[in-house]
């Protein structure tokens, strides 16, 4: 197990952060490097079909160990890390046999890895962990669910005797922004199913998440000289404002959780003449997801009823609830359960407050549940990772392996 440790360690040292304004794909040249040092190793380890794009996509194959046919199960992680924090110069370490008190991440900074504040530490008495130096994150999310595939694809290498059909596997970039699945080609991937390995903690089993879009609510104001403004000025940033106190109070991020939807207003950029509020809308119901779109139109008509033309808004849907995709096939949830249980890990299936590859490539094709991976505290610098997790994680890709060997 010290090589999937090791592994990990090397892939952090590459620094994919992805960026949603460069309009590329991959967005950063960081993936790019990255993809071609892993593209080296899986020729390496003696895959085969193994194939880069011109966007960042890798994708291999395991051939099959087994004379007859069963289903290709596919497995899935992604090369870059979160914009939310620098994921340059990562300087991770293990902390050995943690004691359940505080972390001290960086002493210059006072930057403190504590249960008080991430009680979840508390899991993982007696475990190595590792974690950051506090500057940085760390790149669990989702470089544990790449090292995770590559060490399980290694093991059935080495390990003949386990029984496996044809396994794919594939990396792509930039879901950190949303655009992970844009650009993937199911076809060729030829997978009959697949998982994601980029869920949290240990355990972690999802097969639905948010429907999600996003919104932008532009005011236009006029500007006039304050001094001699009265009857005569429209403060666009007044207005953005009283549409901001219109939604519902406790329909945020900040008071909900498990099944309940919410709007969150994420960026505010405005001056008297014209205010932009940028708003993400989710909610595991479909219904109701239509519902909150409306709203917000229904918000913005009563803002032009008192301010005429003053209002205009602009919706676009991201991604859906991949819970209708994966229902009519649930053995593939099934399966991960069941490869869960025979490598001593409690399946926690919860939904993804959030969204994943796993939904597009559902909508696209290939139902794609998602696995943990094994990190906690992802996209800043307080991130760790229990090491016994990522190996739990490797085997249950080895047990998934393994079951669907035995499906005729």
């Amino acid at each position: 197990m010290t090589h999937i440790v090791d592994r990990f360690l090397k892939y952090v040292s590459f620094d994919t952060q992805s960026d949603e304004l460069t309009n590329l794909t991959p967005s950063t040249p960081g993936q790019m490097i990255f993809a071609r040092y892993l593209e080296k190793e899986l020729k390496e380890l003696g895959l085969e079909d193994i194939t880069l794009d011109d966007n960042g996509y890798l994708m291999a194959t395991l051939p099959s160990n087994i004379d007859c046919e069963v289903p290709t199960v596919g497995f899935i992680a992604h090369l870059d890390t979160s914009p939310d924090m620098s994921g340059r110069n990562v300087r991770p370490r293990i902390v050995r046999d943690y004691d359940g008190g505080d972390i001290v991440l960086n002493a210059d900074q006072g930057v403190i890895l504590s249960p008080e504040q991430f009680p979840e530490l508390l899991h993982y008495c007696g475990q190595n962990l590792i974690v950051t130096d506090g500057t940085t994150l760390l790149g669990a999310d989702d470089k544990a669910g790449i090292a995770e595939i590559v060490s399980a694809v290694e093991f059935l290498k080495e390990h003949p005797e386990v029984k496996h059909g044809r396994i794919r596997i594939a990396f792509n970039p930039d879901e950190e922004i949303g655009q992970g699945a844009h650009k993937f080609d199911v076809a060729r991937f030829g997978a009959d199913w697949g998982y994601t390995m980029d869920g949290g903690e240990i355990g972690e089993l999802e097969f639905e998440n948010f429907n999600a879009a996003v919104a932008r609510v532009t005011f236009r104001g006029r500007n006039v000289h304050p001094g001699y403004a009265k009857h005569k000025m429209i403060n666009s940033m007044r207005i953005a404002n009283q549409f901001v106190i219109m939604l519902p109070r406790w329909e945020t991020p900040e008071h909900t959780e498990d099944y309940e939807g919410f709007y969150h207003l994420i960026s505010v950029s405005g001056t008297v003449e014209e205010t932009v509020l940028t708003y993400i809308v989710r909610d595991h119901d479909r219904d109701r997801f239509e519902r909150r779109k409306k709203e917000l139109e229904h918000l913005t008509r009563k803002i032009n009823n008192e301010f005429p033309d003053c209002a205009s808004i602009e919706i676009k849907d991201q991604y859906y609830n991949m819970r209708e995709k994966i229902e009519p096939v649930m053995h593939v949830v099934e399966i991960a359960e069941q490869a869960m249980k025979n490598a001593d890990v409690t399946p926690v299936v919860v939904p993804i407050r959030g969204g994943t590859d796993g939904a597009q490539l559902s909508f696209k094709g290939l139902p794609c549940p998602n696995i943990f991976a094994g990190g906690l505290n992802f996209h800043g610098r307080y991130e760790f990772l229990p090491i016994p997790s990522m190996e739990k994680a490797m085997q249950v890709i080895v047990e998934i392996a393994r079951l669907v060997a035995g499906k005729k």
